[in-house]
């Protein structure tokens, strides 16, 4: 009997344990939670919008709450991306998404100000093509200035300027500069910086406006006749401004800068260069170009528009000093080539443009043939650049001819075992223009 009853306390325990177990399952009185399902489609609530939150449009930023609000403006790796966005937007007139594109570091109260005059004009518009464009570095990789040109728009006031720094390999806005208001005076340079004077400079030439190109070069040491010739190379060669780093910094020494000008032919097949140097005189002048070295445009002229002739160079040094304009006839002619009239099309322009200037013709001729025909023929040559200069509204009296003959060549006429030049004889057969300025 006793060997039975730790048995019976066994038995008892393990079903006193599972009716415990059973009571944590399931308790009295308690159900299990469900959780709820997802109403259908039909039963959800829409909530109506208001109508006249539908009419009425959106309170736009105050000018105060966009410059409080302002961050450091957008960043791309292409410069062009972020001035179309730019250019987009103030089209658009969309003054919050113009300032946020541009950033705090760029924009103020009176920037903004000017910003909202130009949005608020409906019919502005970004010029197309050529609206977009890089004018140059001011630092190497680092900082370069792009151009809106706009259309329409009085010359002066034609384009807002933004300065971009380079972080990592991404572009944002550093600094803006606005074109002057109505009202307020046009300078000949928007911006008075080096940059901002080469930049106009070159702007003037390829328009062939020598008088305002005139306007950025140190006269003591740029020559008018090297302007004219730049005016003339740039209309005959075709030439334009590279799209992609048209101006590049070389060296900046103090008062003084150089940029390399990149320039490429008209239809982008040929690239050329040419250097600028420009000084800054005391305070509170603005830069100038005071060095202008053509060497490389000169060579490419000559390979691409002068058929390889060298010696066909429109700007010549000038036995007494400095440079002088040279126009090339045929042997034995004194008939201009459609090239001769271009490029005296743009000397006339400079006559006109002041009367108290004065210009000298010198006629010259080859060796061949007499020395009283060589004199006759060269005053022909020197007087029907005149004619054609008279019958361009010059006064005669700006002008003074002189026959040359063979007299003073360029190149020698005979080689060095004494056979006849070719080559030197195209050179000498000219009418040089001395502007006596």
């Amino acid at each position: 009997m006793n060997n039975k009853v730790p048995y019976f306390f066994l038995a008892l325990a393990a079903v006193l344990a599972a009716a415990a177990i059973a009571l944590l399952i399931w308790r009295p009185g308690a159900e299990k939670p469900v959780a709820p399902l997802p109403p259908e489609p039909s039963a959800i609530a829409e909530t109506p919008v208001p109508i006249e939150t539908i009419d009425q449009p959106l309170q736009p930023e105050t000018p105060e709450e966009i410059l409080e609000n302002l961050g450091i403006g957008l960043s791309a790796s292409d410069p062009s991306e972020l001035l179309t966005r730019i250019g987009d937007a103030l089209e658009k007139g969309d003054l919050a998404t113009l300032s946020k594109l541009i950033g705090k570091q760029a924009l103020d109260s009176a920037s903004l100000a000017k910003l909202q005059a130009l949005a608020d004009n409906g019919q502005l518009r970004i010029r197309n093509p050529g609206g977009i464009r890089e004018i140059g570095e001011l630092e190497l990789n680092r900082l370069a200035r792009w151009a809106l040109e706009l259309e329409g728009r009085e010359t002066g006031r034609d384009r807002i300027l933004f300065d971009l720094r380079n972080d990592k390999g991404k572009w944002m806005i550093d600094r803006m500069i606005l074109p002057p208001a109505p009202g307020e005076s046009i300078p000949k340079a928007i911006l008075a910086d080096s940059l901002g004077v080469a930049d106009g400079f070159l702007q003037a030439v390829l328009k062939q406006d020598f008088e305002f190109a005139r306007d950025f070069v140190d006269p003591t040491t740029v020559s008018e006749a090297k302007i004219a010739a730049l005016c003339i190379l740039f209309e005959e060669g075709g030439y334009r401004m590279r799209s992609q780093k048209p101006l590049r910094a070389m060296f900046s020494r103090g008062d003084t800068v150089g940029y390399l000008a990149n320039v490429e032919s008209g239809d982008g097949t040929r690239s050329a260069q040419f250097a600028l140097n420009l000084r800054q005189p005391p305070a509170p002048a603005n830069w100038l170009v005071s060095e202008i070295n053509l060497d490389s445009l000169l060579a490419d002229y000559t390979k691409r528009v002068a058929g390889g002739d060298v010696y066909f160079s429109p700007l010549v040094k000038n036995p007494a000093g400095g440079e002088t304009l040279a126009l090339y006839f045929g042997f034995d002619e004194d008939v201009m080539s459609p090239r001769t009239r271009r490029q005296l099309e743009i000397v006339a322009s400079m006559l006109k443009a002041d009367p108290a200037k004065k210009i000298t013709l010198s006629g010259h001729t080859d060796a061949l043939g007499t020395a009283e025909y060589n004199d006759s023929l060269s005053a022909n040559r020197a007087d029907v650049v005149r004619d054609f200069l008279s019958a361009a509204g010059v006064p005669e009296e700006q002008i003074v001819t002189l026959a040359k003959g063979a007299s003073q060549p360029r190149r020698p006429n005979l080689t060095e075992t004494g056979q006849d030049n070719p080559d030197g004889r195209r050179a000498n057969r000219r009418t040089e223009i001395y502007l006596d300025f």
